[in-house]
């Protein structure tokens, strides 16, 4: 059960609900995960999904390639939601099972091309540490160029704060459906 309420669409006002609107009309075609928390401020959900939209749909990188770094975050931040939501998107932009199991086991996955390979490498540096080796960043330059690395950057981040505002909050998981590990709280001692 999430620790916060959910607006449900026919309790929202006018901005929220133009918001709402606007997000089941998209891309996505449905509101679920963050957003939900984030429309109890129309204006903080209308910009977070405007940018949640630029940075998974419209950057350089290969849908795979985003898919594998939000896998990275999401497992790095202990997000259960974010694991389980993406999981399904890596599953469905066909990243091979045992790539996915090995970033669950949070372990380097084999076979990968040296593209995806630094991809993942960057993620983890960002998650770890906070930056990015002088090595790290020399190889993705190389591999990825300029454009494609600041996206990198700006997607790992965004997807860091769709991990926190899940984790924080709570927000369930589909019924019927289990965690792939616990929040990080209920380790906590």
């Amino acid at each position: 059960m999430a620790r916060i309420t959910l607006p449900a669409p026919e309790s929202l006002d006018p901005d929220q609900r133009r918001v709402y609107d606007k997000i089941v009309s998209g891309r996505r075609g449905k509101i679920q995960g963050p957003l939900r928390a984030a429309l109890h401020n129309a204006e903080l959900a209308d910009r977070w999904q405007a940018l949640g939209e630029l940075l998974r749909y419209n950057t350089t990188l290969t849908p795979r390639q985003s898919e594998l770094a939000i896998l990275v975050t999401g497992r790095a931040c202990r997000s259960p939601f974010e694991w389980y939501a993406h999981r399904l998107e890596a599953e469905r932009v066909g990243i091979e099972a045992q790539t996915i199991e090995a970033l669950l086991a949070e372990t380097p996955p084999a076979g990968l091309s040296a593209d995806d390979a630094v991809v993942v490498q960057v993620a983890v540096e960002l998650n770890r540490f906070n930056s990015i080796t002088d090595a790290t960043y020399a190889d993705a330059l190389a591999r990825l160029g300029e454009r494609k690395l600041v996206e990198l950057t700006a997607l790992v981040g965004y997807y860091t704060m769709v991990a926190m505002t899940l984790n924080a909050h709570e927000i369930p998981l589909p019924e019927g459906v289990s965690p792939a590990f616990p929040l990080p709280q209920r380790e906590i001692t």
